[in-house]
């Protein structure tokens, strides 16, 4: 593990509604994510899986608590400055894709990079580079609806490794792909992960997906309940896992 700080999470609470009515979703989330961790959240269904991953990406903002990107806290930072943020040090996959039908394969993983000024050149060398590590290179000319899940997949990872970010947050990025396409995608995940090319932090219900990361941390109630740490084996910690899951009960799909 590398020593420098990506995210640091201090006393997150997210709480909903009016006064007298609120209900806390997050009751004090603290964890730190170093450079080149890949980390999963895992928590039964109304766990605050999905608003803890809303607070760290920016997309919505705590009640209370600090949320450290690189060293700066995002909670305080204005919606101009966030816009930024997200285009240079967060990368995003989403289970459903969100690739441009009209834009060729190419087109998409070069969006980013075209979007932050680059010239053209630089954006076909770049995205020629990443399609060939995910096996996408004799695919770029093709559009969305001609792909399958998985490589649309593999295409959404390119564009979001593509500006070489600070941290990729996936929400549960293999939910529309077969049992093989998953697979792919948490083998290129993981790679691009032990190369030093990326900081994950994975969202999923899925123990096979969760067992790729380094760490898996267990939602429960709106709060981190235990840790769970790999160590030389994924079958052996798939199995961890599975265990945990069965003694916390509850729905984690």
């Amino acid at each position: 593990m590398d020593n420098k700080k990506v995210l640091e999470i201090k006393n997150l609470i997210k709480d909903y509604g009016s006064r007298g009515f609120h209900t806390r979703v997050l009751k004090g989330i603290d964890f730190t994510i170093y450079q080149n961790d890949f980390i999963a959240i895992m928590g039964p269904s109304g766990s605050g899986k999905t608003t803890l991953l809303n607070m760290l990406s920016t997309i919505d903002k705590p009640t209370q608590g600090e949320i450290l990107l690189d060293g700066m806290d995002i909670t305080k930072i204005k919606n101009k400055e966030l816009s930024k943020i997200r285009r240079d040090k967060i990368g995003f996959i989403f289970q459903d894709y969100n690739l441009l039908d009209t834009m060729t394969l190419q087109d998409n993983i070069a969006l980013p990079l075209s979007l932050n000024g680059n010239d053209s050149r630089r954006c076909m060398e770049k995205t020629d580079q990443i399609s060939r590590m995910f096996g996408l290179s004799d695919h770029l000319n093709k559009y969305p609806y001609q792909l399958s899940g998985g490589q649309k997949q593999r295409g959404a990872v390119c564009r979001a490794l593509i500006t070489d970010p600070e941290i990729i947050f996936a929400d549960e990025p293999t939910g529309a792909l077969d049992s093989r396409s998953s697979r792919d995608l948490l083998e290129c995940l993981k790679t691009v992960n032990d190369s030093k090319r990326a900081t994950i932090l994975m969202v999923t219900h899925d123990a096979f997906s969760a067992s790729y990361a380094k760490d898996v941390y267990i939602l429960s109630d709106g709060a981190i309940r235990c840790k769970l740490s790999k160590g030389d084996d994924r079958k052996e910690f798939y199995d961890r896992i599975i265990d945990m899951q069965a003694s916390m009960g509850g729905d984690f799909a």
